[in-house]
């Protein structure tokens, strides 16, 4: 029996839905989900295993205009998502116009890889709408498979599945057979505490913010977690924190619920918050919280 596996990249502009889709795909939550732009920073893997195929799919950062240097890096993780991709999976929706970001969907329809178009939202629109959706797209991209989805409701994601099984291309595995993402247990962790500050700040604080992991012990019946929470300004950091530090305990119980749920295990979790000052625009700072080329 032939077996197949390849990396299908899901790409496309911020807020239609791709780290839904993804999620939905994977069956299990690797990409954090707010109704936030810029939720996705890095691009994460998530795989799927049968008898004769694995699946890499790779969630990415939705293409933005970079203002310093993480966004630069967030579209960096976009553009290499062309070089590597044996389908690319783009995904946009019934709001978005097909001449946004059009530099980079020129990219996308000129490429050498197999091109899903995913509409998705569909959930949103009227009915007899749809078809004027996809015809707008196939004009667009004739070469590619248009498909439509409501990735929230989980509408029609078999279908882009088998519609990528049909696409992979004989090979071996790249990863074991066991293996369901490259992220390490601190990253999640990390995304999880990140997704609880989108959630609960606005303007630019949750942007202004990263979460890494400095303690992370398993022990046999708890897992002992020590997190620093890094804004850029010192007046971010009374923000975080809340009035009598309602706002650090309602994103440490949160948090640690959502922990305690992905490894299913009992968690206690430590929060501080720290400022690290314009860290965004700063090289040595981007590396040390992972945003690398």
């Amino acid at each position: 029996m032939s077996h197949k596996a390849g990396f299908v990249n899901i790409i496309g502009n911020p807020n239609v839905g791709k780290s839904t889709l993804m999620n939905a795909l994977v069956g299990e939550k690797i990409s954090i989900i707010t109704s936030k732009s810029q939720t996705t920073r890095h691009r994460i893997l998530g795989i799927v295993n049968g008898d004769d195929f694995q699946i890499l799919y790779s969630d990415t950062p939705g293409v933005i205009e970079p203002h310093y240097k993480l966004q630069e890096q967030m579209l960096h993780y976009s553009e290499s998502a062309l070089s590597d991709a044996d389908i690319l999976l783009y995904v946009t929706d019934v709001y978005e116009k097909d001449d946004k970001n059009k530099e980079f969907l020129d990219k996308v329809l000129s490429h050498k890889a197999k091109t899903i178009i995913v509409i998705n939202k569909i959930d949103m629109s009227e009915q007899d709408k749809v078809q004027m959706y996809i015809d707008r797209w196939q004009k667009l991209a004739p070469k590619a498979t248009i498909v439509v989805t409501s990735a929230l409701h989980k509408f029609n994601v078999e279908k882009v599945f088998y519609t990528i099984l049909d696409n992979l291309p004989e090979s071996p595995a790249y990863f074991p057979k066991d293996s369901l993402t490259d992220k390490t247990e601190r990253f999640f962790v990390e995304e999880i505490i990140r997704e609880k500050i989108l959630k609960h700040y606005k303007k630019e604080v949750p942007y202004s913010t990263q979460a890494i992991v400095e303690e992370f012990k398993e022990e046999e019946k708890i897992i002992r977690i020590r997190v620093n929470i890094f804004v850029e300004r010192e007046s971010q950091k009374p923000i975080i924190i809340g009035n009598k530090g309602a706002g650090i305990k309602r994103i440490g119980t949160e948090a640690r619920e959502d922990i305690e749920e992905f490894f299913d295990k009992k968690v206690y979790l430590d929060l501080f918050v720290k400022v690290s000052k314009n860290w965004r625009n700063n090289d040595n700072r981007l590396k040390e919280f992972g945003y690398s080329s």
